[in-house]
């Protein structure tokens, strides 16, 4: 899996795109996003990456992700890539290329465009015509962000906590920027 064109600068998060091959299928049941999620957490620990949003659809996924040192997110997804691509060698017996050659990588400028990037991630099965509402989707860090479930994947990036001053306020405030989306 080739490093992306995009510099990685310990502290400043980037939004990771990674699509199936041909844009083919990369998860094929709820085994599978365990799985995924699985190996995501313990790649992003590491190669200390924190991950504020992700979401898992079925030929691509999206990560925010804040590495703590250069090059963490570039060996997390070859990392991710190799355990995951093994994985359904060996639990679908696929033996094909199962992801892109290159993943997409882009700085996220904090200020402007983190709270942004966050929804757009979490809005994605809402734009795929999966479910009315980002809650509803059950592969993705919306419930931990909007409504305070327990998910030991998702770390607050500093930025949503200026959001309120107790967990109940940010995850209302939060919540706030997806209102044109209720179902």
């Amino acid at each position: 899996m080739l490093r992306p064109l995009c510099p990685e600068i310990p502290g400043h998060p980037l939004h990771v795109i990674q699509r199936g091959r041909l844009r083919s299928a990369c998860f094929f049941g709820e085994e599978d996003c365990l799985a995924y999620l699985d190996w995501l957490g313990r790649c992003a620990a590491n190669f200390s990456c924190s991950v504020h949003a992700y979401v898992l659809m079925g030929n691509h996924v999206h990560l925010l992700l804040t590495p703590s040192r250069a090059g963490g997110v570039a060996r997390l997804m070859r990392c991710l890539g190799e355990h995951y691509a093994a994985y359904i060698h060996n639990v679908h017996r696929r033996d094909v290329v199962l992801w892109e050659d290159r993943y997409q990588a882009r700085p996220v400028d904090v200020g402007r465009y983190l709270l942004s990037c966050m929804r757009y991630i979490e809005l994605n099965p809402v734009r795929a015509r999966v479910v009315a509402w980002p809650g509803q989707y059950r592969w993705s860090s919306f419930r931990a962000n909007a409504l305070g479930q327990n998910d030991p994947l998702v770390t607050p990036h500093a930025h949503y906590c200026v959001l309120g001053r107790s967990p109940e306020a940010r995850q209302a405030a939060y919540r706030a920027l997806f209102r044109n989306n209720a179902p």
